[in-house]
């Protein structure tokens, strides 16, 4: 019996250290709660986009208590902005924003998606009006699109809309801060005096403490090396040279047709501007069947149909609209927004008119060049430049001639101690007959079968 009691102490007392441990363990794993922090820097992007988007799915699954988006950024691409806008209001964990110098335009709106705001002394927040491609200020249309995210944004999180629509807005008058006619742009000091945001902070650690986060592991989220060079190759100034080295390629491959030098560099071109739009979600197949189509036309009508007709007009009018579709990303089965395509517009167009003039440039200029003239054919090889598809004979009507092969009804002869190929009439001409040359172009020798006596059989009495 005192060895069964035995027994039963040393279960019970086994089995109260593992609860006690179990309990130490979920203890220490609730106390050592994680703050991720996301660098938002340079243009903002669908690259950043992503980047962002990943850091608040890990956040998220880790059980984070927060995430900080340092921030120091001039503004970037609208639709970009309205993306990581949504990702930060669907997000279910704490979201903070520390302004390190700059939140302006794009980078305005982000920082009000999230629940606090903190600045650094000396930063800025806001400047947001919508530019239209050429560095102009956009139409009203554009205008009023982002006055109403902006406010919705600042509604969301208790913020002043007031404030955040005299951002994008020059005519709405904050007063003691802007008059009516000036664009909106709030120092830290003035930011917190107008509650619009939770206050200052002299570093990451300083937000961390102010929400109460100083006992939690700092994660620092960086970019993947895929994800930074995606933002750079998805930048708009290379996405035109990369459709320029497209366009510019294609037409010269076409003046000298063969897989050379041109078609390698409208490849490389292809690969560079579609590889990123696909990843980024930017583009779908059907762009990439539309600029296939595209280019198939204008091949159709340049070596099947030649002239300028509807093939190639048709496959002019595929290939600008498939650039033109990558160019302004997946919008479901809605039509795009004005300020969607205002972007694409202008790349399109600029693009266009620089990727012309640098052709004609090119095509006038460059086969000049002796290194580039090793490259593609410079010079013309139709027949009034000497060249031909076959050589230039003598009219051989009348000469003579044996069969050195069977003409079946082709084959070979000797002619004044050449060899030429020639073709009967339809008849069979067996090795070794004599024949004679009854008619001769530049491209067929007809020749008849000779008797013994040196007369043609047709033409024997």
């Amino acid at each position: 019996m005192k060895r069964n009691h035995s027994i039963r102490s040393v279960l019970n007392f086994g089995f109260a250290l593992g609860v006690f441990l179990m309990a130490l363990g979920f203890g220490s794993r609730a106390e050592a709660q994680q703050v991720y922090v996301v660098n938002v820097e340079g243009l903002v992007d669908s690259g950043l986009h992503a980047y962002i988007e990943r850091s608040i799915r890990a956040a998220e699954n880790d059980n984070a208590d927060g995430i900080i988006l340092h921030m120091d950024t001039f503004g970037g691409l609208v639709d970009a902005a309205d993306k990581i806008r949504n990702s930060l209001l669907e997000a279910e964990i704490t979201t903070v924003t520390y302004i390190d110098k700059n939140a302006a335009s794009a980078g305005a709106l982000i920082s009000i998606a999230t629940d606090s705001i903190y600045m650094a002394p000396g930063s800025s927040i806001g400047a947001a009006t919508v530019v239209a491609g050429d560095g102009q200020k956009a139409d009203e249309k554009m205008q009023s699109y982002f006055r109403s995210i902006m406010r919705s944004t600042a509604e969301t999180k208790n913020r002043d809309p007031r404030i955040a629509e005299a951002m994008v807005d020059e005519r709405i008058e904050i007063e003691n801060v802007s008059a009516e006619g000036e664009l909106l742009t709030l120092s830290t000091s003035e930011a917190v005096e107008l509650g619009f945001v939770n206050g200052s902070a002299t570093s990451i650690d300083e937000v961390i403490e102010k929400m109460g986060w100083g006992d939690r592991t700092l994660v620092q989220m960086d970019e993947r090396w895929q994800e930074s060079l995606l933002r750079f190759l998805s930048n708009p100034a290379l996405t035109g040279l990369f459709m320029m080295m497209m366009l510019g390629g294609l037409y010269f491959e076409l003046q000298s047709p063969g897989v050379g030098f041109p078609g390698a560099v409208a490849m490389v071109g292809a690969m560079l501007f579609f590889g990123p739009h696909f990843v980024l979600g930017l583009a779908s197949i059907w762009e990439l069947m539309f600029i296939l189509a595209g280019v198939a036309l204008i091949m159709v009508e340049i070596f099947v149909l030649p002239g300028f007709g509807v093939a190639g007009i048709a496959g002019a009018l595929l290939l600008v609209f498939g650039l033109f579709s990558s160019l302004v990303g997946n919008v479901g089965f809605s039509f795009p927004q004005l300020d969607q395509m205002s972007g694409p517009i202008w790349t399109m167009a600029t693009t266009l008119i620089i990727g012309i003039l640098l052709i004609i440039s090119f095509a006038r200029y460059l086969p000049q060049n002796r290194a580039f003239s090793k490259l593609i054919l410079a010079t013309s090889t139709d027949q009034q430049s000497g060249y031909s598809s076959f050589k230039e004979r003598e009219d051989m009507t009348g000469k003579e001639g044996i069969a050195l092969t069977a003409l079946r009804p082709s084959g070979t002869v000797l002619i004044d101690d050449r060899r030429y190929d020639v073709v009967t009439e339809g008849d069979f001409i067996e090795k070794g007959a004599k024949v004679k040359v009854v008619s001769s172009s530049t491209s067929v020798i007809t020749v008849r079968k000779m008797d013994e006596t040196g007369v043609p059989w047709a033409k024997k009495v």
